[in-house]
């Protein structure tokens, strides 16, 4: 009997006995929730107001985007996630979660978030939504990830994709403000995730992966990431100089950066991988930071407006 299927001998019906816990799972809920919370910045970054009800609508749409995206990920990376240590224990490969199941629960979920957006929302982040998914499953996960060591930096455009979704929620359009926060989760996500293979660069050479330390080697990863990083942090910086944030995210955002630099120097110049584990966490909290940040800026500024009103 398979791990988690019952045979029905006299239907030849199997029943599934996957969990609520393993779907869940199957939706990448650490990676969702890092996609709905720079939505709902983009969301509440915008000018103007929103229906509340429509704004929960709007990322609760979104989530499910995102873990549709992440259940057709793990459908198709079954084989590869079978053989890394990080993803083995997954839904899939474990045999928790058929394929077929993944398949189709990524399917229903899509096709579910972006009709829902479009109707109760609107049509343009519909429209982002549904090409983020795509652009994930079929230009990522099918095509690059396999195939070049620059999959991160290409296939990086879906991650940096929610904050561009909610700013279009609240707006109907695509503003500057919008691509700037893309371009800041573009940019952070290959030193983000070379941090990773650094570390983890037994597991991507196991499945044959071509991430950039095990094509291009680790001290020309550990430059890259260097050169990533001083991109970023000035870039970081660029909701305070377009005026949509004040001089004090101004402040804390170049902080941040240069802490992020400081990372990726000690992993530059040390070879030991404590610092590329180091450079990993930093960036997840990076990340939060400069989006919370950015929130709290908007939301402050937001009510002193209104008080001197």
């Amino acid at each position: 009997m398979p791990a988690r299927e019952s045979g029905l001998k006299d239907t030849g019906i199997q029943i599934s006995e996957a969990t609520v816990s393993d779907f869940f799972a199957l939706l990448k809920p650490r990676v969702m929730a890092l996609a709905v919370f720079t939505a709902f910045v983009g969301l509440m970054v915008a000018p103007g107001t929103m229906n509340p009800v429509i704004a929960v609508i709007a990322i609760g749409a979104i989530a499910v985007g995102a873990g549709a995206a992440g259940a057709l990920n793990m459908w198709y990376d079954a084989d590869i996630d079978a053989l890394m240590s990080r993803t083995s224990k997954r839904p899939v490969p474990s045999g928790r979660v058929t394929p077929g199941e993944a398949l189709g629960f990524g399917l229903v979920l899509s096709v579910l978030s972006v009709m829902t957006l479009g109707v109760l929302v609107g049509w343009l982040a519909a429209s982002l939504l549904a090409f983020t998914i795509f652009f994930y499953v079929v230009i990522y996960t099918m095509w690059l990830k396999r195939s070049t060591p620059q999959n991160i930096v290409i296939g990086g455009a879906a991650g940096a994709l929610p904050p561009v979704i909610g700013w279009a929620a609240a707006t109907g359009a695509v503003g500057v403000e919008s691509l700037i926060l893309f371009l800041i989760i573009f940019l952070w996500t290959p030193p983000h995730f070379w941090a990773l293979a650094l570390f983890k660069i037994g597991d991507y050479a196991a499945a044959g992966i071509p991430m950039m330390p095990n094509v291009a080697g680790q001290p020309s990863t550990r430059r890259q990431v260097f050169v990533y990083s001083l991109i970023l942090a000035p870039i970081g910086v660029l909701p305070w100089a377009f005026g949509f944030a004040s001089g004090l995210y101004g402040i804390v955002s170049a902080a941040l950066g240069a802490g992020f630099i400081w990372h990726a120097w000690k992993l530059l110049v040390d070879k030991e991988m404590k610092f590329a584990k180091a450079l990993f966490a930093y960036s997840i909290f990076y990340l939060f930071a400069i989006f919370a940040v950015l929130l709290a800026d908007t939301i402050t500024m937001r009510a002193i407006m209104s008080a001197g009103n």
